[in-house]
């Protein structure tokens, strides 16, 4: 692959002209085809060393493409105010809605080649890394993100010299895309060449493949770049042609009812101890003492390089708003922000699942409560129907990884699910429709729910066993006596937050 980019490649000015208005039009026929089809959007990852074009490769799109359905996202890796949230929570705030291409500078490949080009990074984390970017990258395309990662290809030594060059001269018409300024020794350039070599290389059968673009010759290279765009858009449409089923063969693949029958099946919420209770008479003072350990805790210097990130789920009607109330008493209301979790909007549909809730993770140093959250995949939405089974059943590695780049990057992750009794639940729906100053909680939905008690008892075991890791576990709150379930959940948060910063 990098073997072959070493050999000339050049296209003649009026050869390039004959290309470019087919391809031109070619291009805006795929890219109106996927804004009408709105089922996929494109992550371009424009990568290469500086001098290769990269910026030129950019306004090339701008300039083929129809700007309408065209954005860039640009993040500076060396810019310390981006330091602030995860780096992934740059690129997932950027990425496009269906029907629409993004292109990126400085994308998530960035931060590994820098490290690596620099060694500070061994082959073993290198490789790491790349595993996580293969992660993200497979779910994004499930969720119909296509990426495609190009890298422009010049000699070292030629980059360097049309880097030194463009930074010399007055006037520069296309300003150059300086991404590796940090990394200015001409070994170290070389070693960054080097770096995307193998990351280029390192190739899975499930992997999102590179594309490695020759770019001495300007002509040449746009016209690569408009090829592998435009490839990717028309496989995308062929992917999402409905393929004619196979012929069936008489009895294949039936199986006895013997075979079929569930076995039976423990259910995690329910081995939960609904009994459990706190005397009225210590109740206020656990609660006050908490509140006052949480303020103290979100309030120190330690929590400024960190962030926290509590998650409510549970039965409908367990409580998880009174618990809610208690812990944004013992918060700055400045510094922490509660998201209660609906229905996607259009715009949220538009995008994989987990993009609505990476936009809302706060700053370091601050605190995000979410009332529902991510985990309505393998919920209501696996019960309900709303996700195929396809879907939900990936859902469990993708949110565990959520979380551990959440981890990984210094923020607390906090998870209560709140559990009462059918017959408890009942009382409260009744109360609630009884009283008028609560009837806003209970709905029609809230009702039918009820009817599907048990499905929703399987769910929510198969979540705690596939998501409950030793980074971020679950706390499984028995939640009939309200009194006891604000103070187990005040006093998780409390000793979770002691021991992540001592």
């Amino acid at each position: 692959m990098f073997d072959s980019v070493r050999l000339e490649h050049k296209l003649g000015k009026e050869e390039f002209k004959e290309i470019e208005a087919q391809l031109r039009n070619e291009l805006l026929d795929a890219q109106r085809e996927m804004q009408e089809r709105g089922t996929h959007s494109i992550m371009i990852l424009i990568n290469g060393a500086d001098g290769a074009g990269k910026g030129e490769v950019l306004n090339r799109l701008y300039e083929w493409l129809d700007p309408r359905y065209l954005e860039t996202i640009g993040i500076d890796i060396r810019d310390k105010t981006n330091n602030d949230w995860p780096k992934e929570w740059y690129y997932w705030r950027g990425v496009p809605a269906k029907g629409r291409v993004a292109a990126v500078l400085g994308s998530w490949y960035h931060l590994m080649l820098r490290e690596r080009a620099l060694g500070h990074l061994n082959r073993e984390g290198f490789l790491g890394s790349v595993a996580v970017a293969r992660e993200h990258e497979t779910m994004l395309g499930h969720e119909g993100v296509r990426v495609l990662k190009l890298w422009l290809h010049l000699n070292p030594d030629e980059a360097e010299r049309r880097y030194r060059k463009a930074r010399g001269k007055s006037g520069f018409g296309h300003p150059l895309v300086q991404e590796w300024a940090d990394v200015p020794a001409a070994h170290n350039k070389k070693r960054l060449h080097e770096a995307a070599k193998e990351v280029a290389q390192l190739v899975s059968p499930d992997a999102v493949p590179w594309v490695v673009v020759p770019a001495a010759d300007a002509r040449y290279r746009d016209v690569a770049v408009g090829r592998a765009l435009l490839a990717l858009m028309r496989a995308t449409f062929a992917a999402a042609e409905p393929k004619a089923p196979a012929e069936a063969t008489p009895g294949a693949g039936v199986l006895s009812p013997v075979a079929t029958r569930p076995l039976p099946r423990p259910s995690i919420v329910g081995a939960i101890d609904l009994t459990k209770t706190v005397d009225p008479k210590d109740y206020k003072h656990r609660l006050r003492e908490d509140q006052r350990r949480i303020f103290e805790l979100t309030s120190s210097e330690a929590f400024r390089k960190r962030g926290l990130v509590c998650v409510f789920e549970g039965n409908d009607a367990a409580g998880k708003g009174g618990c809610i109330r208690r812990l944004r008493q013992a918060l700055d209301p400045r510094d922490f922000r509660v998201h209660a979790v609906a229905a996607p909007s259009d715009e949220e549909l538009a995008r994989p699942y987990l993009w609505r809730f990476w936009r809302n993770i706060p700053r370091r140093g601050r605190t995000a409560v979410f009332d529902r959250s991510w985990y309505g995949r393998v919920l209501v939405e696996r019960v309900e129907g709303f996700a195929s089974v396809a879907d939900w059943t990936r859902a469990y590695g993708e949110i565990n990884a959520f979380e551990r780049q959440l981890t990984r990057n210094g923020y607390i992750v906090l998870k209560f699910w709140l559990a009462i009794s059918p017959e408890e639940q009942l009382r409260r729906f009744e109360e609630r429709a009884d009283t008028p100053y609560k009837q806003f909680k209970i709905t029609d939905e809230d009702w039918r729910n009820r009817e599907k008690w048990d499905l929703y008892e399987e769910a929510v075991t198969d979540m705690v066993d596939r998501t409950s890791t030793p980074l971020a576990p679950w706390t499984l709150v028995p939640a009939v006596d309200k009194r006891y379930a604000r103070v187990t959940v005040l006093n998780t948060v409390a000793d979770r937050l002691e021991l992540a910063l001592s």
